[in-house]
């Protein structure tokens, strides 16, 4: 990559760790792994912001000894913009890409994770996946997809409960899945903020409920520290972005 090679990182077995949202790439030798905007850019007109914030939510948390992906300290971290694309560079962290947690063993970690979240004072979005949702839907319409009114119907019949379940607001990790833990020789790493957001924790504990049941256990494996009705509010809210993004996918 010319823009690594100019800072005097070279890369010359350049391996792709993932390709989706993000296209991710190992610069081997180099103990550096590329981020670069791949869907992401076409429906966040602020990408830059969103990496940005990988970067500053990670380096904090490093700083107060939380297992993460770090920002490089081989070249600049960024965001940089680099013949049109938006890219970040982190520490490559080796780890068994074959391995992950159970959604339970990430919701065990989720309490200690949030501790140390509340006490990060950088600028965070307020509605986090809501414009995620109004960007996909507008990129959407721009191209001429049909039958998008059900998912309008869906937001807004979303957005008029959101109030009754916006509860322990603070700092969130965004997206807390397995595939954001790295399963590493030294235990587990957390990865990938550019989704941390300011918003109710239920939020992030609901990325491993999606029923009622689920949403009880959920927070009994968590600890307690918000109600079962609101982890399967945003449940709720988590199935119409990941049926909407399956949209974007089909049609990008």
């Amino acid at each position: 990559m010319s823009l690594a090679a100019s800072h005097g990182v070279a890369c010359s077995d350049p391996v792709v760790l993932k390709h989706g949202s993000n296209v991710l790439v190992h610069l081997r030798p180099a103990p550096v792994v590329a981020r670069i905007a791949a869907r992401t850019a076409l429906v966040r007109p602020s990408v830059s912001d969103h990496f940005a914030r990988d970067l500053s939510v990670s380096s904090f948390l490093a700083s107060r000894g939380v297992p993460v992906v770090t920002p490089s300290a081989e070249l600049p971290a960024g965001p940089h913009v680099c013949d049109g694309f938006v890219l970040s560079f982190s520490t490559y962290v080796p780890h068994d890409p074959t391995a992950r947690l159970s959604r339970q063993d990430v919701l065990k970690l989720l309490p200690d994770l949030h501790a140390e979240l509340r006490l990060y004072e950088g600028r965070l979005p307020t509605r986090g996946p809501l414009d995620d949702v109004d960007n996909v839907l507008t990129y959407l319409d721009g191209l001429g997809v049909p039958d998008l009114a059900r998912f309008r119907q869906w937001r807004d019949d979303l957005l008029a409960g959101w109030p009754a379940h916006d509860n322990d607001v603070q700092p969130l990790h965004g997206d807390p899945h397995p595939g954001n833990v790295l399963v590493t020789p030294s235990g587990p790493v957390w990865n990938d903020f550019e989704d941390t957001w300011r918003g109710p924790r239920a939020w992030d504990l609901a990325c491993s409920a999606d029923k009622e049941e689920a949403a009880q256990r959920t927070v009994d494996i968590y600890g307690g520290g918000a109600a079962p009705s609101d982890v399967e509010f945003h449940a709720e809210t988590r199935r119409m972005f990941g049926t909407l993004w399956g949209v974007l996918m089909q049609w990008s």
